[in-house]
């Protein structure tokens, strides 16, 4: 017994729960063969008093090791390693078979253009300052409140019913606070029915995409865009009709110049803070819209991703709140509202397409994480989300108006842009024919990541000089310098410096 007790040790500031400590050190002992099969361990209450800790904390450790068979347990005696321990050992597989499972590539057939290549995320130097395309401050997220709510209901004696399998369309509580929610800011009069919970908007594109779509339907989406929803749609077989964007948005016109001589699917926009040239679709041409949609009986897909976030006007209300004829499918999300880590997003739709919808989203993710959307439903109802909305907003604000002004002041004469009215970006064009490219590769090598502007137009052989810079995610000292490095990449690549 002394054996077992000089071995083990703990270490009361790790994160790994103390009881845990002694069960994988015991363990791991008897893997070693340093505790043999049938070898008698400690008392509780001896152990406990050799290492300091509570003696339940103990009775915990072998709990742990009972529950894992690899003691025994016996009346009136004491506990035992077990006998016939678990088979741990990996088991050798035969030779042919191992020689084949290491092939690069399988011995049935797959298309190896089913899935399109999609851009994917290059990892940031480390130590690199970032000009991200319109996050928020994962540093001001409210974790600590979340945090919070998780612990609240784990007091809770009816909290084991979260971790069964809960409704489809998702929480009921968060789908009754979100239709409160939607109601008091967007004008949307909803119930806890019309909403589908889903872990943001990309997976809300695909649900839509996949329920509408048939191969060679014409979907309508703004050139620039958004190149995440064209990837989705186009993968769903559907055939990209390309709309100008101006200073008032998508061009309605030219949506209704489509409708005119092909029959329309879908139209995907964005109405606030177009991703990614941040303007506002104007009121006058989303009447228009929701009157195309309606004569040619096509579905809107409505992107309403940072809507919470205003700065100099308040917002024009959605599609959605004034969709009368039941053509608009609305999609939000909180990764923008919180942090993108936090998966949580929602869709809005008639009955017939919810069903739909729900029991795609049932086939390939049977629900959504049902603590985290109980969480979410309790900081709605406290009205933490609102607060955090109000202090996010000032902040962002601030931050808004420092980088244009830092912009002003130092590339005024290498850049233009416009003061964006809400949302976490700006939307700039370079000036001197520089290109895109060469400056962000040059703003990388100084400790600046900054967009290269290669993926907002669909034509990617055509060269333009836009490139999006978010402002929401860094602060004023982090904003001088990134604007000075940016500042040095421009100069070094018109050989000013």
């Amino acid at each position: 017994m002394m054996l077992v007790e000089s071995l083990l040790s703990v270490d009361k500031s790790s994160q790994v729960p103390v009881y845990l400590q002694i069960s994988n050190g015991i363990i791991r002992y008897i893997r070693q063969g340093t505790l043999k099969p049938g070898s008698a361990l400690p008392a509780s209450r001896a152990l406990s008093t050799t290492l300091n800790v509570h003696r339940k904390t103990v009775v915990a450790a072998y709990d742990e090791l009972y529950a894992q068979s690899w003691v025994d347990v016996i009346p009136r005696k004491g506990i035992y390693v077990a006998k016939n321990l678990p088979d741990v050992a990996p088991r050798p597989i035969e030779k042919a078979v191992m020689k084949h499972s290491l092939a690069n590539k399988t011995s049935f057939k797959v298309d190896d253009n089913r899935i399109g290549p999609q851009r994917m995320f290059v990892g940031i130097p480390d130590g690199n300052l970032t000009f991200t395309e319109g996050f928020p401050d994962t540093r001001i997220a409210p974790v600590d409140l979340m945090v919070r709510e998780y612990r609240r209901m784990a007091g809770y004696h009816f909290t084991h019913k979260y971790l069964m399998y809960g409704p489809e369309q998702g929480s009921e509580n968060l789908r009754n606070e979100l239709a409160r929610f939607l109601g008091e800011t967007r004008g949307l009069h909803v119930t806890p029915g019309d909403i589908l919970i889903t872990k943001g908007v990309q997976m809300a594109l695909y649900l839509c995409a996949q329920v509408l779509v048939n191969k060679n339907d014409i979907v309508i989406v703004g050139d620039p865009g958004y190149n995440g929803a064209n990837e989705v749609f186009e993968q769903a077989g559907a055939q990209l009709a390309f709309v100008p964007v101006d200073e008032h948005g998508i061009d309605i016109n030219a949506v209704e110049a489509i409708c005119k001589v092909k029959k329309v699917r879908m139209l995907y926009v964005v109405p606030h803070h177009h991703q990614p040239t941040t303007v506002t679709l104007s009121s006058k041409r989303r009447m228009h819209l929701l009157e195309l949609a309606a004569k040619y009986q096509f579905a809107i897909i409505e992107d309403d991703y940072d809507f919470d976030f205003h700065y100099t006007s308040g917002p024009i209300l959605p599609l959605a709140s004034a969709d009368y004829y039941g053509n608009v499918i609305y999609v939000g999300s909180f990764c923008k509202t919180i942090a993108p880590g936090i998966r949580i997003g929602f869709m809005i739709a008639p009955q017939n397409f919810m069903v739909q919808a729900t029991r795609l989203r049932r086939l390939i993710d049977r629900q959504g994480e049902h603590l985290l959307e109980e969480a979410m439903a309790s900081l709605l109802k406290n009205g933490d989300i609102g607060r955090h909305l109000k202090k996010a907003n000032k902040l962002y604000h601030e931050r808004r108006d420092i980088l244009c002004r830092l912009l002003q002041e130092q590339l005024g004469e290498y850049i233009s842009f416009k003061i964006p009215s809400g949302g976490f970006a700006i939307w700039v064009k370079y000036l001197h024919d520089l290109d895109t490219a060469i400056v962000s590769k040059k703003a990388n090598e100084l400790g600046l990541s900054i967009g290269a502007g290669l993926d907002y137009y669909y034509d990617k052989s055509v060269r333009h000089s836009f490139v999006r810079i978010g402002f929401a995610s860094l602060n004023e000292k982090e904003m001088l310098e990134a604007v000075s490095i940016w500042k040095k990449a421009i100069m070094k690549c018109l050989h000013l410096a």
